[in-house]
């Protein structure tokens, strides 16, 4: 099996970045050993002069250049020299070596707290957490620097070179990369051509894409391509209407249910968002064999760590604009569309009032111009199926996965939005990161409405919990009453334990709540689904 070393070499092939400029030392050494033929290195007496040659380079080739640094000393000589690239604007590689991985630990003789040695001179910084990450982060070290013009650092324990590649693992790093500060005309046309060659793509939209231009332009691209359009997993924002005939769902958030989702295509282009997000660690690549990837997003955060044969950076609008116009029509009939429709979950006498049921009463009621403010981790994808996102703005949810997040935002979002009905649903215990921002809807007159779920517990650490196969140490806490804090705050609040309840609740607001002057709390006592 290949070694991470024999990686890192395809890498700087594949990159074009076959030169290494240094100064060497013990934890470098091997690495440098039979260095391939094809290799060039460049010695410099001093890692000033070693980084001041590859800025150099850089600035004079247009590319980002490879510099090889050794540990604490040679990281801290080349510092003022690393501050010289970041002003020069100069894409640099360096790669800084660091003790064995093995007994760092014990802070061995050499070790080097490197990260942060070199200050803020340095676009961006990493330490693989396993040897086999190495080839991938420097290439995204390669994306880095082009794209924040500067030096990017990867610090390798030497020990890591030596290990077996983990050829099964994905690439997390974009195999090219294109800069466009406008629409570009080449990058429209090469991307065009290849969904054009496709025989079955699909795109992944994200929340980058959630704007009227960007919907309005892939709607065209899916109906002149009958191809589905899928939802990113964890998506913050609503990257496509969920009511279009083209919407095919939300995408899983591990990769053996991606590739299953996505195994009748060969062509993924992701919009908006990075390729792909993912939640528990699963072992396996992204996508199935010989399917290629795309991802084209505004923001380069995005793309420098996604899995992907070609990112482009470029404004959305205007680019998906022309790729909708560069694309040959497809017959009828050349691909199969999704049968997705909203579930309506209607209660039935008898049953226990569960969040499905509050979700189908709010489906029957709410504008289409509504924006919905998610906040709710046990039911999230529930709620999607049942309330879609049918304008831009539609669906709104915290993108880093903390809590404290619906409240607060509902009632900004309200501000910016007034005419607009805003409602937000989160868990009983979300509510409890945020609650004081009640205080401000009222205090404001903000018209939110705010659906608490009350299962008086934890219901999605309970549930992991349970599939860890052990007991949960946390107690439940059903004697929290939600609509009492909303009160002692100022906020009018109801809190209901039957369906009847709800409902009569939900049809004394106005209809579609735009003229909802004052904020209300429904908080809804719901059992959790077995």
């Amino acid at each position: 099996m290949p070694t991470v070393k024999d990686a890192f070499f395809d890498v700087l092939r594949d990159l074009g970045m076959t030169r290494i400029f240094s100064n060497p030392g013990s934890t470098e050494v091997d690495l440098l050993v039979d260095l391939p033929a094809d290799i060039e290195f460049v010695l410099g007496l001093h890692e000033g002069a070693v980084v001041g040659m590859a800025t150099g380079w850089a600035i004079g080739s247009g590319r980002p250049a490879l510099a090889l640094l050794h540990t604490t000393a040679g990281l801290g000589n080349a510092v003022g020299a690393l501050a010289t690239a970041r002003e020069n604007r100069a894409p640099l590689v360096v790669v800084v070596g660091q003790q064995d991985r093995r007994h760092l630990a014990a802070e061995p003789f050499l070790t080097g707290q490197l990260e942060g040695l070199a200050g803020s001179y340095p676009v961006w910084t990493t330490t693989p957490v396993r040897a086999s990450d190495v080839p991938s982060l420097v290439a995204r070290a390669y994306h880095e620097a082009r794209v924040r013009r500067g030096p990017a650092l990867v610090v390798v324990p030497m020990d890591d070179w030596q290990v077996d590649a983990d050829e099964s693992r994905s690439w997390t790093a974009p195999r090219s990369m294109t800069l466009a500060s406008g629409v570009d005309e080449d990058a429209c046309q090469e991307l065009a051509t290849a969904l054009d060659r496709a025989s079955s793509p699909v795109v992944v939209a994200g929340a980058r894409a959630d704007d009227s231009r960007c919907w309005a332009a892939l709607t065209r691209l899916a109906e002149r391509l009958r191809l589905p359009v899928w939802q990113e997993a964890f998506g913050a924002r609503a990257g496509f209407p969920q009511t279009s005939a083209h919407f095919a769902g939300h995408l899983p958030a591990n990769r053996s249910d991606v590739r299953a989702a996505l195994a009748e295509h060969d062509f993924v282009l992701v919009v908006g968002a990075p390729s792909l997000r993912q939640y528990r660690y699963e072992p396996g690549p992204f996508f199935g064999d010989g399917v290629e990837v795309a991802v084209v997003s505004d923001d380069p955060a995005d793309l420098t760590h996604s899995t992907a044969d070609l990112a482009i950076v470029t404004p959305l609008g205007g680019f998906l604009d022309r790729l909708a116009d560069l694309v040959g029509e497809r017959p009828s009939g050349t691909a199969v569309l999704p049968e997705t429709q909203p579930l309506r979950t209607r209660w039935r006498p008898g049953e226990t009032l569960l969040a499905q049921h509050v979700f189908g009463a709010l489906a029957e009621r709410l504008a289409p111009e509504t924006i919905l403010v998610e906040e709710s981790p046990s039911t999230r994808l529930d709620l999607q199926k049942h309330v879609p996102a049918s304008r831009p703005l539609g669906f709104l949810s915290a993108a880093m996965g903390g809590l404290g997040f619906a409240f607060p935002a509902a009632i900004g979002v309200k501000m910016a939005q007034p005419h607009r009905p805003v409602v937000a649903v989160v868990g009983d215990g979300s509510s409890l990161y945020g609650i004081q921002a009640l205080w401000s809807a009222q205090r404001y007159g903000l018209g939110v409405l705010f659906v608490v779920l009350s299962n008086g517990g934890y219901a999605i650490m309970n549930h992991l919990a349970q599939e860890a196969g052990g007991k949960a140490p946390w107690p439940d806490f059903a004697d929290v009453n939600v609509a009492g804090l909303a009160t002692a705050l100022g906020c009018p609040a109801k809190r209901v334990t039957s369906y009847e309840e709800m409902v009569c609740e939900l049809d004394a607001l106005p209809p579609g709540l735009a003229e909802l002057s004052d904020p209300f709390v429904l908080d809804v006592v719901v059992g959790t689904s077995a």
